[in-house]
């Protein structure tokens, strides 16, 4: 047991703990899912160069989709392959960032565990779409910024530098991913003037144009396939219109959708997306992206919480924590876009388990003990939905009334 009371092995263990548990029946079922049905046929032109095609959105996830499919071939394990892995880096991403923030093994562990336990990494983890992708460039990008934190020497700037790039390749998978960046200089910029001993050696003058310029230097390198497509290929003249077009396709006004929903019901589980309910491989199956009510709505607590403790107790990691969950959600009220859905709310979900273990660390005298009992609620509760999150095999076409808490999750 000790050597998992080290960060290294607890982490690595967790993680692999989340990667055999994403990939337990991962090609079940054995046809395109949700959004897969745009994103799998466009990984496949993008894998051939044949030409332009889901233009709304930048190239990488579905480059790293189209190299799933290479290694694995074209089919279900090729799909999703990749997502399992960007799902895990996910949770050792959180265990890394609750660790260079607290430095506690048990409150980083509890982090990582209740973002395994979320039943929306798990979801992403099992489906061929961009946002599992974006969420680890995010949550690996801001980690490693945190990495260079404490750093000396030559190691604070290469690590900054691997934080910019990565977060770059956050915004090359989707554009949701762009205000992490601002947050980032933010937050440096304030921790910084707080303590001017953190990322030493690094001025604002000079951290803060590396952070933009390789970032940006990043997401344009993500659309080099695009030149060689055989059909309208991109040139270096058309990379910027390009830009617009996109910009143009992701404000468009859509028409109503049965599952949209506004972006303030996010947080209270209103409105889940079934991505898949229907007959497939010999039974009735359903994967429902749903949050799990214990981390969710315990959660929100835990915000409140988090940001009292800043106010009363001065305890500004804690409130920071609960500070970027605020701004995750907040964010949406801004962006322009005439439809919205629950699985939006991934990023922010993540941000939350974390508010979670940063309360019980901040008050783990008072509330001894209370993080494993939470622990053991949310592992019930996903023990409980995780037929209706895996596609399993269900009774029959009514058997989902059998988890349905509220009448908006039909």
């Amino acid at each position: 047991m000790r050597l998992f009371s080290r960060p290294l092995p607890a982490a690595l263990a967790i993680g692999l703990v989340a990667q055999i548990l994403f990939c337990w029946r991962l090609t079940t079922p054995h046809v395109l899912v949700f959004d897969e049905v745009h994103y799998v046929p466009a990984a496949r032109m993008l894998r051939g160069l044949v030409g332009p095609v889901n233009i709304e959105h930048p190239l990488l996830g579905k480059t790293l989709i189209a190299l799933g499919m290479t290694i694995f071939g074209d089919g279900p394990l090729g799909w999703r392959a990749l997502s399992t892995v960007a799902a895990s880096a996910v949770v050792t991403g959180v265990f890394a960032i609750l660790w260079l923030i607290f430095g506690r093994v048990r409150t980083a562990s509890i982090g990582a565990v209740l973002t395994l336990l979320n039943f929306t990494v798990f979801v992403q983890a099992r489906i061929a779409m961009l946002d599992g992708f974006m969420a680890a460039f995010v949550v690996t990008g801001l980690a490693a910024l945190l990495w260079a934190m404490r750093a000396r020497g030559a190691a604070v700037w290469w690590r900054w530098l691997l934080g910019a790039l990565l977060l770059g390749l956050a915004v090359g998978t989707k554009w949701t991913a762009l205000p992490y960046l601002g947050l980032a200089g933010a937050t440096y910029l304030i921790a910084r003037w707080r303590r001017p001993d953190l990322w030493p050696g690094l001025h604002p003058l000079v951290a803060l144009p590396l952070l933009g310029g390789v970032a940006m230097l990043a997401y344009f390198a993500t659309f080099w396939p695009a030149f060689l497509y055989a059909d309208q290929p991109l040139t270096f003249a058309r990379l910027l219109p390009f830009q617009l077009d996109m910009y143009r396709q992701q404000t468009q006004v859509l028409p109503p959708h049965t599952y949209q929903s506004s972006w303030w019901t996010w947080p209270f589980d209103w409105r889940p997306v079934w991505y898949f309910y229907e007959p497939a491989d010999g039974a009735q199956r359903g994967i429902l992206m749903l949050g799990n009510p214990v981390v969710m709505w315990g959660g929100l607590v835990a915000v409140v919480a988090g940001i009292a403790a800043w106010v009363r107790d001065g305890d500004a990691r804690t409130g920071g924590v609960a500070l970027l969950w605020i701004a995750s959600v907040a964010m949406w009220a801004l962006i322009p876009k005439s439809l919205g859905f629950y699985y939006y709310y991934y990023l922010s979900s993540i941000w939350l388990a974390m508010a979670i273990a940063a309360a019980f660390d901040h008050w783990r005298v008072r509330l001894r003990y209370w993080d494993e009992a939470f622990l053991a609620a949310s592992a019930v509760l996903f023990v409980h939905f995780h037929p209706i999150l895996s596609a399993a095999a269900l009774r029959g076409p009514g058997s989902f009334h059998g988890w349905m808490w509220l009448k908006s999750w039909v």
